[in-house]
């Protein structure tokens, strides 16, 4: 039935599937039950749901309406439609015989979050961003609403090359950016192309985030963890791991938040040319920097050995899902049509949008507010902390969205989160990165308002205090 004003009268026509057998089996109105019926009993129909009027399901049909007001009174006797003069008839809230699966409680929201790696979405640009959709779909041709390359729209990709280099240091044409839907997709595509290159091993820095090592695995790599301590990734101990490549975040390593050396650095390089192998770059959050001038990309120095991956995830929201990838030539066409299995390319409207949104100055301007936005609120919780935790070491702070906080010897990081969470207040430790040294909390300041953190700080020393006055689950 066509779009407009439904036979209902409320401007809805509302779709419902259901197949009749005219051969006079059995009645029409009695399969009009069955069908009905048994779609509310799977959870085909969910409760609340609604169902065409009586009027509009007797034309979908091609029956009498008489034949589905009887089906609906029957159904509503039963409990399983609710039926109502002037309203849309609608599935029970408890139908009949069989409920559905329960959903599980949502989590509690916490008072204070301190969960690393987010930003403050609250902070988004809507009115900039709704502004570039919409020059974006004026302007959008009926080819560019096709499928397109899969690395991505033209235009983003020559507006990145551009930024990148500009503000990264990246050195690429737009011809090598693939533009991907979030940096575990980016992970992903790169990995099956080493291994569909013949590479086995990839070292992942420990501690590092275990979804990396994941993504290798399933890539049908070996993830091999190289240590990383206060100059960044061990380099030295590659060759000893027997890694073909490797994946590090140089800038602003996550968790521990140390640059990686300008000692190691070259002798990653080095490594990288003498087993002619290749790097994964992961830039999450180099954008935000405080205390130390801009750590240049890893992949400006060597174009064709760094793999470039970042993202709108940490700069502006999660939710854009748009990332992007410079890859060196020996990878692209492996790359691009891992892609193209994957999803035949991202969105291309948001891609669109996105490209005018560079063009237009917004991600700058943007990232100028944030940064005097977060460093205060870095500055909020090391004071915070001094005052409340003083035995506390506070590291990596000259960049990004969180703190690493070294607590002394024989504090018990799982007894914390427990406290912790009694309190409602979210964090997290080491441990859940395979970091193996001394207790360290992981606070974030990307979510939490400025004016929460100094009580949320509070509650996070008070749990550290009573952690240390209850016994340890391994004692």
């Amino acid at each position: 039935m066509a779009a407009g004003v439904g036979p209902d009268g409320t401007g809805r026509t509302t779709e419902l599937l259901l197949a009749l057998a005219r051969d006079g089996g059995r009645p029409l109105g009695a399969q009009i039950e069955d069908q009905l019926r048994a779609a509310i009993r799977s959870g085909a129909l969910k409760p609340g749901a609604a169902v065409p009027s009586t009027r509009d399901l007797a034309r979908q049909l091609g029956v009498s309406r008489g034949l589905v007001v009887d089906a609906y009174a029957q159904l509503g006797a039963e409990g399983y439609l609710v039926v109502r003069q002037g309203a849309r008839p609608r599935v029970a809230a408890a139908p009949g015989e069989e409920g559905g699966v329960d959903e599980p409680a949502p989590a509690p929201v916490p008072r204070y979050d301190f969960r690393p790696a987010m930003p403050d979405v609250s902070m988004f640009p809507r009115d900039a961003w709704l502004r570039c959709v919409r020059r974006a779909l004026a302007t959008m041709t009926d080819e560019d609403l096709g499928y397109g390359d899969p690395r991505g729209v033209p235009r983003l990709r020559a507006a990145l090359a551009d930024y990148l280099g500009r503000v990264r240091g990246v050195v690429s044409d737009p011809s090598r950016i693939v533009i991907t839907s979030g940096y575990m997709q980016s992970e992903g595509l790169v990995c099956r192309a080493l291994a569909a290159a013949g590479a086995r091993r990839v070292a992942v820095e420990r501690p590092g985030h275990p979804v990396q090592r994941a993504i290798v695995a399933r890539a049908g790599l070996e993830p091999v963890p190289v240590d990383v301590d206060e100059q960044g990734l061990r380099v030295e101990d590659l060759d000893r791991a027997g890694a073909d490549a490797v994946i590090l975040t140089p800038a602003h390593q996550f968790p521990l938040g140390v640059p990686l050396s300008g000692e190691r650095r070259t002798a990653l390089l080095r490594w990288l040319r003498a087993r002619d192998a290749i790097a994964v770059e992961d830039d999450y959050d180099a954008e935000y920097r405080y205390d130390r001038a801009a750590v240049g990309a890893l992949q400006g120095l060597e174009p064709d050995r760094v793999v470039y991956a970042g993202s709108a995830s940490k700069t502006l929201a999660p939710a854009l899902r748009i990332a992007w990838l410079a890859v060196p030539p020996r990878l692209l066409a492996a790359v691009a049509a891992e892609k193209q299995l994957a999803d035949r390319g991202t969105a291309h409207i948001e891609q669109h949008a996105f490209a005018e949104f560079l063009a237009a100055g917004e991600l700058d301007r943007h990232l100028r507010r944030m940064r005097a936005r977060y460093r205060a609120r870095r500055d909020a919780l090391v004071a915070a902390l001094a005052d409340t935790l003083p035995e506390a070491t506070v590291e990596g702070i000259a960049a990004g969205l969180h703190a690493t906080v070294r607590l002394p010897a024989g504090h018990d990081e799982g007894a914390i989160l427990a406290a912790a969470g009694r309190r409602r207040v979210a964090l997290e430790t080491m441990a859940e990165y395979d970091g193996d040294g001394p207790p360290t909390l992981l606070l974030g300041y990307g979510q939490i308002a400025e004016a929460a953190i100094r009580p949320g700080v509070a509650e996070v020393a008070a749990a550290v205090r009573a952690a240390a006055t209850t016994p340890s689950s391994s004692s």
